[in-house]
Formats: structure tokens, sequence, C-alpha cells
């Protein structure tokens, strides 16, 4: 029978070597992680308008923030664009999934609802149609989406969404809410999902406000905290400068403590009957 070795006795330069070995490769590891961050803010932002469309008695504004500690970067996006008729689209959402990838197929998302929105009849149809759209490529990412159709001509607003945030409403004379319309799944994931449509005319004066999940919910702070924050916000700034509302309304984001990137879009209204009046 053969006698078990005595156990191999590790030097400490063998130590030391192996521990520079694993620094090394600790230090590759991070520095690909960084360089990917990097080119998924770098997309992100690049893919995100520089300005938003307005016409008179509607002003417009948007905010977009990274994740707090640049792991979760990627997803967010808001858009604005004119349609037919005189129209004007804007849509806010938020991709599953985050780094290069998400920011990717965000751009694909964002160029879809353009794509579709020129011919559809309102938002649900945006939606629905760009829901098949993205289940034809092949990816595992879904979206969550709000697509809104304002019409200066009826000074009405349509709006969709696909298991997306609610809105936030005020206007100027004090009252305000949080907008618990119908919705439907989110994008990407079940095949001829229908997308309810919720038509408000701007009767008076005041702020529309679409935000992504990481302007409201943290870590340990409950979404619905988070909306009632924004909707404190919205009533006490409806009757502000829309790029200071999506300021004061980002602010949230930073007490919630969030992880996730965040995203708003502001779109503030004078009354119907004030614009065609004028």
């Amino acid at each position: 029978m053969t006698p078990p070795r005595p156990p191999r006795q590790t030097s400490a330069e063998d130590l030391l070597t192996r521990l520079g070995r694993l620094t090394a490769q600790a230090r590759e590891h991070a520095e690909f992680q960084q360089a990917r961050v990097e080119l998924a803010e770098a997309l992100q932002r690049r893919m995100l308008p520089d300005s938003l469309p307005a016409v008179p008695g509607l002003r417009t504004a948007a905010r977009y923030a990274p994740a707090r500690h640049g792991l979760d970067i990627g997803g967010d996006w808001y858009d604005g664009f004119p349609l037919r008729g005189g129209a004007l689209g804007f849509s806010l959402g938020d991709v599953q999934g985050h780094d290069v990838e998400a920011a990717a197929f965000m751009g694909q998302v964002r160029i879809g609802l353009r794509a579709v929105a020129a011919s559809a009849a309102d938002p649900g149809e945006v939606l629905s149609r760009a829901n098949d759209l993205l289940l034809s490529v092949d990816t595992d990412l879904f979206a969550t989406c709000s697509f809104l159709r304002f019409d200066p001509l009826t000074w009405e607003l349509e709006s969709a969404r696909a298991g997306h945030v609610p809105a936030i409403w005020a206007t100027v004379d004090g009252e305000y809410g949080i907008d618990l319309d119908e919705g439907g799944l989110p994008l990407g994931m079940l095949a001829g999902s229908v997308y309810p449509v919720t038509r408000r005319r701007l009767a008076r004066a005041g702020a529309f406000v679409l935000v992504t999940d990481g302007v409201v919910e943290g870590p340990t702070f409950p979404i619905e905290e988070g909306l009632a924050r924004v909707a404190e916000v919205v009533r006490d700034g409806a009757a502000a400068d829309p790029g200071d509302l999506a300021a004061e309304v980002m602010k949230v984001a930073d007490s919630t403590g969030h992880a996730d990137d965040a995203a708003v879009l502001v779109l503030c209204h004078d009354a119907a009957d004030a614009v065609e009046g004028s």
C-alpha cells in the first residue's frame, strides 16, 4: 500500500504570485465592465432626442439620469415627433435589462414606435403594432412604454400604456391625480395584445407628466410612495416652465435612492378655450 503524499507546502512566494494573478484578472474584468457601462451610456445619450416638438399653447421638456452606480444603464428613453395632420406623438419607456444590449434594443423600440405611429389611428394601435413588430425580432428583452398623441386642432390628448408606470396630471387650479387608466402588457411579450386608449380634452391649463420606474421606485422605496411624491410636485408646479418641472420631478429619484436609470417627460398646456380664442 502506497503511503499518502504529505500535503504540499505553499510558500509565501506562491501565495503572492497567485494573489497577483487574481488581482490582474479582477482588474481586467472591472475595466471590461466599465467599458461596457461607458458604451451603454454613450449609446443611450446619443439615441435620445436633442429637443422635443411643441406648438403654441403646449410646452414640452424631458430629463434623463443614468443609474447611480453605473450598472443599470441603458434601458430608459423619451421621444417626441410630428405626426400626420399636425398632431404630435410622444413616447417614454423602459427596456427590461441593462447594459449595451438594452441600450441597443431601446433604440429599436424607439424607432419602431416612430415607424408604426406614422400610419396608426391612435396610441392603442401604435402599441399593438409595435408589440407585434418587436415579437418578430429574435430577442428575450421586452419594454414597458406609454404613448401619447396630442391633436392641436381639438386640443385632445390620447394615451395608452404597455405595462408602464401611470401618468401624473395636475391643473393650475389645484386639482391633480395619478392616471390609473387601463393598460396592456409590456411590448414584446404576447402577440395580439390590446392597449386601451384614454382620451381627454385639455379644458383647463395644467401639466401631464410621464416617468419611468427609476424615478418613483428604489431598492427599499415603494412605487406607490414615489408616485404620490411626484403627484405633489406636479401639483405645485403645474404652472411652471416644463424644464423646471421636469427637473423638480427628477429630484424625487434622488430621494428614492434609485439604482436604475430614470427618465421624465413633461407636457405643460394652456386651456383649450384659451388657445381657440387666441
